[in-house]
């Protein structure tokens, strides 16, 4: 009934949409796996993309080839560059998506992508003969061959929802939960732990007072997620909204503190620091008198509205009571409660920089399933995991981005040295080099190792050398033109920077905090004329390239330090439990993760600095 695949993914939520698209885009036979079919890349969650270091994730994907950026600018509804009053290093794009449609540019690129089959039921196990993975079984019984076999099964694995006193299985509401695929890696050998994630009531926005709440609109000129020209920015947006809770909300969220699964010990799983329930931010922040709620449209055309800051596992009549004493939602109708959901995870420790288990030959974990939370971080994944697991299966050498390549390759280093005991979520502040890691050079960053693999379209790959071109010519047209005080300093005066004493260039003038590059074409003629040739595109990236020159050297410096380290390589089955003087600490945490290098060995938490100096020794005998 069915051909050996040379890739089975399981699970279609972002992870698995990117891992089934990209391992077929670079020629392998893909089987998609899904319960539903009608819920590819649900939005589970809030109806949005990117935001803080997340945004970077999505055009980093879509600078490789994969699709998120591309699925998001089709169904964006909303744009806004977060951050722009910070350095370029802190900007992030952010999109309000239509949820339905999301799910629908999904599928159909799923299904127009060649090298793609699709099956719709629960997988309940995989098959393993010698230490290698070779498919999967399904819950009616049908083994299915494959190369190799990436698992993204989200909060699926083993779900519980929970809504105050109640408790039922599920994986998101209205679907089953997965059962079968912990059990069995358990028992070959892997650590299993739990966690846990909650989602807002849904409302009727036509029930909604808009007057109450603070209107948030869209970027004025809006951009988009992806670096092709294939999509386009928007030219209407929809507007969101933000209100607040006070205090007689919060005390009748308190009047079900008693029937809370997340305070009476039903719920063992941790939840997200960096994105809690509102019953736990009015108990840990019990000195606030309001919190921040976003008031989200779910579409162009619906009229479901998503309550973000509300996240909740409360009983469905205190959540209803609390919500209406909000501003603007005194005669709120819900569509349906919010709720926490408790699942399966495994230690990401337990995986290599590929994101292929130690244990298991060719199994790939991706999503949800390492520990993190959030469609970005577990599509950057499914990127990730999809790409290695077809270049293992054509042989070829696998794809591992660097914490100077790229955030996927902070996040994937994170995972696997540091592990999590919560969800993990990616902040900026996690990146050491995020000068260099910024949302508008993704591209420059990325594309070349995207299209090498075969991934990145050529199209994509002379757009990004046109683009590198195009600014170092514009750099270095700047340097060389030079203006005099007579010419400028009128202009300078104007914008409130200091006159120049004698000819400069244009390029030391840029580098002012107060000079802009569109302020030069108040200078001088001759030069906004010039000027006006190039994109904003180039114009920006020009600017970033000359006021952060030196900062940008210092980066890249400290990244060639460290790469020493990391063409140290470390033999796969090097003892580390031969080394006496390593301590006991040390050696548990190093051979427990075996490194590949000795920069990822320097990175694992436990592993001292005299340990490192130790093996080094003993790699160098």
């Amino acid at each position: 009934m069915f051909p050996k695949y040379d890739v089975i993914v399981v699970g279609a939520g972002h992870a698995g949409c990117e891992a089934a698209h990209a391992a077929a885009k670079m020629g392998s036979s893909v089987l998609l796996c899904t319960m539903n079919m009608n819920t590819i890349a649900q939005m589970s969650c809030n109806p949005a993309m990117g935001g803080v270091a997340k945004g970077q994730i999505v055009r980093e994907i879509d600078a490789l080839g994969g699709m998120s950026g591309i699925i998001s600018d089709k169904s964006m509804i909303q744009f806004r560059m977060l951050n722009r009053s910070k350095g370029p290093a802190m900007w992030s794009p952010r999109s309000q998506n239509d949820r339905m449609r999301f799910a629908e540019e999904w599928r159909l690129a799923l299904e127009s992508t060649p090298n793609v089959d699709f099956w719709q039921e629960m997988i309940a196990g995989i098959v393993v003969k010698d230490g290698r993975v070779t498919g999967v079984r399904t819950a009616i019984g049908i083994e299915i061959e494959a190369n190799s076999v990436v698992l993204t099964n989200g909060t699926f694995l083993n779900g519980i929802i929970h809504i105050g006193e109640k408790q039922f299985g599920g994986g998101r509401t209205g679907e089953s939960a997965a059962k079968g695929i912990t059990e069995q890696l358990v028992s070959l050998g892997f650590e299993a732990g739990r966690m846990k994630t909650g989602t807002p009531p849904r409302v009727d926005g036509r029930s909604l007072d808009y007057s109450k709440m603070e209107i948030q609109y869209g970027d004025e000129n809006p951009q988009k997620f992806s670096y092709l020209d294939s999509t386009q920015p928007l030219k209407e947006q929809r507007s969101c909204w933000i209100t607040y809770t006070n205090k007689d909300v919060h005390e009748t969220l308190e009047t079900g503190f008693d029937r809370s699964p997340m305070f009476n010990g039903r719920i063992q799983g941790l939840g997200p620091r960096y994105c809690p329930s509102i019953e736990d931010k009015i108990n840990r922040f019990a000195e606030r008198e309001r919190h921040q709620i976003f008031v989200e449209p779910e579409g162009w055309d619906t009229v479901e509205i998503y309550v973000n800051g509300f996240s909740t596992s409360l009983p469905e009549d205190v959540q209803y009571k609390a919500m209406r004493k909000i501003a603007g939602f005194e005669n709120a109708k819900m569509f349906r409660p919010g709720y926490a959901i408790e699942y399966d995870y495994f230690p990401p420790t337990q995986l290599k920089l590929t994101l292929e288990t130690q244990l298991i030959e060719n199994l790939y974990f991706a999503g949800q399933i390492n520990g993190t939370t959030g469609y970005e971080e577990a599509a950057s994944q499914g990127l990730l995991a999809g790409i290695n697991a077809s270049l293992k299966t054509q042989e070829k050498d696998p794809l591992i981005l660097k914490r100077s390549d790229a955030y996927i390759g902070v996040l994937i280093d994170d995972l696997i040295n540091k592990g999590t005991e919560e969800p993990y979520r990616m902040f900026t502040s996690r990146a050491e080099f995020r000068l260099l890691l910024r949302q508008d050079n993704a591209d420059l960053r990325l594309t070349d190792l995207g299209h090498q693999i075969g991934l990145a379209s050529d199209e994509r790959l002379d757009k990004m050398h046109t683009k590198r071109d195009q600014t170092a010519k514009l750099i270095n047209d700047l340097k060389q033109k030079k203006v005099a005080p007579d010419e400028v300093n009128e202009a300078l005066q104007s914008i409130q920077t200091a006159e120049i004493k004698e000819k400069i260039s244009v390029e030391k003038l840029l580098k002012r905090p107060q000079v802009g590059i569109l302020d030069l074409k108040t200078l001088d003629k001759d030069l906004e004329i010039y000027l006006n040739n190039y994109p904003k595109e180039i114009l920006e990236q020009a600017e970033i390239q000359i006021k952060y020159d030196s900062y940008l050297e210092k980066e890249q410096q400290m990244v060639e330090k460290l790469s020493n380290m990391e063409n140290y390589r470390i033999p796969i089955k090097f003892d580390y439990l031969a080394i006496p003087a390593l301590s006991a600490e040390g050696k548990q945490k190093l051979n427990k993760i075996r490194p590949e290098t000795l920069g990822q060995a320097s990175r694992i938490s436990g592993v001292s600095p005299a340990d490192l100096s130790i093996l080094t020794v003993y790699l160098g005998k």
